[in-house]
């Protein structure tokens, strides 16, 4: 994957020179406090994207902070900063709590694994290793359920489906409610769906302390796999698609046969790295930005192709309305 070793490599070295040369602090609340807003600063990857004043939150946060001051209070100051960053890949991590801003609330439920259990595949679909799949439309559509990019994709696993479903008039990989996982089963995927290499998307890692200092963009294509299935295929996606499967659905986006349908996913597109405060919690934050190849920037969600989302009424009544419009769109 073009690109991929390179960010590996300069995310390795900004850890490695923050353990290097980073000057020891002292353990106190106001230490602590300044210690944190200068590193998301100074590295944060998107004050600008969304219209994010960071300063004001040092003068709003700043005067609650004093060395009196107890560890929950502490916290509870630090987390409250954070979180106004309103980024998933976002936490403060203590031995007693975890700071994080909750994806699952951007938007409605489009979702339910029961319903397309009960309606839609029945007791017979096949587990192949981390995808749940079978035939849907009389068998004219393949519907592979994907759960978590943390879950390793084999060769095997993708030969298998692609194998079953050769015939079919097209494909619905289903990644709502995946939070994501490893970016390697991103490309695991996107590899077998074009037997040309595809332009996906552009990399920068912050690279100085203003809020506009980025590296310069690393191009990544797609690295075409066999055995291919280059029929359409229909991504279905929500609001708790996040992270790898952002970025999954971004490179989606930039396939010839690929369509995204259902809701904006709750995007993390940055990659998180951190480091440690003087009195040993640790914190990560995004510190790249992706962009796709006409430069949008959608940290904030990637909109879908095709909008969908299923009424309470239809849900209710046993119906996902995205999987319909999804066969609707495929069939006809």
């Amino acid at each position: 994957m073009r690109g991929i070793n390179w960010l590996l490599a300069l995310l390795l070295l900004a850890g490695c020179e923050d353990a290097l040369f980073e000057e020891e602090k002292a353990d106190t609340p106001v230490t602590n406090f300044e210690h944190l807003w200068e590193a998301c600063n100074e590295r944060y990857s998107f004050f600008e994207l969304k219209g994010i004043d960071w300063d004001e939150y040092y003068r709003e946060n700043r005067p609650l902070v004093n060395d009196g001051m107890s560890d929950l209070e502490l916290f509870d100051v630090l987390a409250g900063m954070l979180n106004a960053l309103r980024d998933g890949h976002v936490n403060l991590i203590s031995p007693f709590n975890i700071s994080r801003f909750d994806i699952d609330f951007l938007g409605p439920d489009n979702f339910e694994w029961r319903i397309i259990k009960e309606n839609y595949l029945g007791d017979d679909f096949l587990i192949t290793g981390p995808f749940s799949h079978d035939f849907l439309a009389d068998d004219e559509v393949g519907y592979i359920r994907y759960s978590s990019f943390q879950n390793p994709i084999t060769d095997f696993d993708m030969a298998f489906v692609i194998s079953r479903y050769r015939n079919t008039r097209g494909l619905i990989i289903d990644i709502r409610e995946n939070g994501g996982g490893s970016i390697r089963n991103v490309y695991r995927l996107l590899n077998r769906f074009q037997q040309q290499p595809v332009f996906l998307y552009t990399s920068q890692i912050k690279s100085g302390p203003g809020h506009e200092d980025f590296t310069t963009a690393a191009e990544v294509f797609s690295e075409p796999e066999l055995p291919f299935y280059e029929r359409p295929i229909v991504v279905l996606t929500d609001r708790q698609s996040y992270s790898a499967s952002s970025l999954f659905t971004l490179g989606a986006r930039s396939m010839p046969n690929m369509t995204v349908m259902g809701d904006t996913t709750g995007g993390g597109l940055g990659l998180p790295n951190g480091g440690q405060l003087p009195n040993g919690w640790t914190y990560r934050f995004s510190i790249t930005r992706t962009l796709d190849p006409q430069g949008n920037n959608f940290e904030n969600g990637i909109p879908p192709d095709i909008v969908s989302i299923t009424t309470d009424e239809e849900r209710i009544n046993g119906v996902d309305r995205v999987i319909e419009d999804a066969i609707d769109f495929l069939i006809n």
